[in-house]
């Protein structure tokens, strides 16, 4: 495992612990002129996940507004973060954000980061996710570690085409995928995959080669952001994943959601039209956010414990019994769509079974078990396997400690690991071991969000809390009275 400096150029890797290279505010100004820069895209992240931005003129951008903010912002526009009546927010850069989007060719464009801020000196907003993100950093530090590594598996599907049809709900709705790899858009000229026949397949076969190549450069070379991996994946319809190196939570989060915007932008680009929504295709795997957490204190891996059988520390261990513990309620987190719960269901890839395991993907817990021995103690590392990429980066990496941090306080141990495939267990067997599973709908999710939430609260402010679970139960009401297309089959001859 390997770990950089996410979010910028120049990165190294020093004893095994990312080196902090930053950007100062009269850097970043002199490459704006020295780069010729025409505009300056102020990014960042509402509640929910969704990406904003607004663009400044680089000949306007002062270095009083890079260390004050810029009051630009409309805060009860931007779902979950205020009301009309209180509403005027600072955009606030990170200069070490600093990178220049090489696709935007009509006026040099580069982009900055942002934190936000009330106006008026009233300090941060606390529905902003990447202060969330910044306050579960710093409680990692108040247990007595050094830091924590985070690296998310971003799956996806790249469309040739998706049409939709929202506009008459009471009318009708539909949709349709078109996929030169799919078996049902096959013209003749291609070589189209089965359901569930879509992992690792050779060219031609896999057509979005060249596409993962041209975001694994922008991402490198435009991003700082290291890719060590690609493919296709399981899903047939040009299902993918892109592997980016591991980093600290706040970084990582940060490159999760510009990985989101690379990918979506490089897909159009290229004709085409990426989603990270979970589950697109009926019958077929859905696309998952694993999430790869470590711990670590003086430059060791704290996860790691050589005279474990499986090489897993008692700490890690206790971080694997909170996260098991609070699974259900951080499902309202980590999956937080209706659509989510279409790809938590046995048999397409997705884990659903609470419990952990070395090796084994059918529990919602992994110890990746590829090499033993103190060479590969870096590596070690728990594997979420629930969490989908619909669920906002930051706070699902906040959430995912808060969670592990509650079982290392409260020593709350796991169980034993479950070896065999959870899939196959009968619901006699399942009670037996105690094994139980995440919940089947949105609402049931919420339901325990609303039961189980103290354990949030060292990071995620009450009123939080209370803005996602009133945002979430609106979507799910959205769903849950208009009738399903596929009930006409079923039921309309009842």
């Amino acid at each position: 495992m390997c770990l950089v400096q996410g979010t910028k150029l120049p990165y190294k890797v020093i004893g095994g612990k990312p080196t902090q290279i930053s950007y100062s505010s009269d850097e970043v100004f002199a490459k704006i002129k020295h780069e010729q820069i025409r505009f300056i895209d102020l990014q960042f992240t509402s509640l929910l996940g969704r990406f904003h931005h607004t663009t400044i003129s680089a000949e306007t951008f002062l270095p009083e507004q890079m260390e004050d903010g810029l009051p630009k912002l409309d805060g009860s526009s931007i779902v979950g973060f205020t009301e009309i009546s209180d509403s005027d927010l600072i955009l606030k850069p990170d200069p070490n954000t600093f990178t220049i989007i090489p696709w935007m060719i009509d006026g040099k464009t580069a982009r900055l980061l942002c934190d936000i801020y009330w106006g008026a000196g009233r300090g941060r907003l606390e529905s902003d996710p990447r202060h969330i993100a910044q306050k579960a950093e710093k409680s990692v530090k108040s247990f007595g570690f050094d830091y924590s590594v985070w690296g998310p598996e971003i799956e996806f599907f790249v469309f040739d085409k998706a049409y939709w049809d929202v506009l008459t709900p009471y009318k009708g709705q539909s949709y349709s995928i078109e996929s030169e790899e799919a078996p049902w858009s096959h013209e003749g000229t291609g070589y189209p995959m089965g359901l569930k026949e879509g992992y690792y397949p050779s060219t031609p076969s896999d057509t979005l080669t060249e596409f993962r190549n041209k975001c694994v450069t922008c991402l490198s070379d435009s991003f700082g952001i290291l890719c060590d991996n690609h493919h296709h994946e399981v899903a047939t319809a040009g299902q993918c994943e892109i592997d980016i190196i591991y980093d600290y939570l706040t970084n990582s989060a940060d490159s999760a959601q510009t990985y989101k915007f690379v990918v979506r932008n490089i897909a159009k680009n290229f004709g085409k039209v990426a989603t990270m929504m979970p589950k697109p295709i009926s019958m077929d795997a859905g696309s998952g956010m694993h999430t790869n957490v470590s711990l670590w204190k003086d430059k060791k891996n704290i996860f790691y414990d050589v005279n474990d059988p499986n090489e897993i520390s008692q700490t890690a261990r206790y971080f694997c019994g909170g996260v098991m513990s609070h699974a259900r309620a951080l499902t309202a987190i980590t999956n937080p769509t209706t659509n989510s719960y279409h790809r938590l269901v046995p048999g397409f890839e997705a884990p659903v079974y609470i419990a952990w395991s070395p090796g084994n993907r059918s529990a919602i817990l992994r110890i990746p078990q590829h090499f033993k021995g103190e060479k590969y103690a870096k590596n070690q590392r728990l594997e979420f396997r629930a969490p989908d990429p619909s669920s906002n980066p930051y706070l699902v990496f906040s959430a995912v400690l808060s969670a592990g941090m509650d079982g290392i306080k409260k020593k709350m141990d796991p169980g034993d690991p479950i070896h065999e495939n959870i899939y196959k267990m009968s619901k006699i067997k399942l009670k037996e071991k105690g094994i139980k599973i995440l919940p089947s709908s949105l609402g049931e999710a919420l339901d325990s969000l609303e039961s189980d939430r103290k354990f949030l609260n060292p990071i995620f402010a009450n009123e939080v809390l209370d803005k996602i679970i009133v945002l979430e139960r609106k979507e799910q009401k959205e769903i849950s009275v208009r009738p399903h297309p596929h009930e006409f089959y079923l039921y309309f001859d009842v």
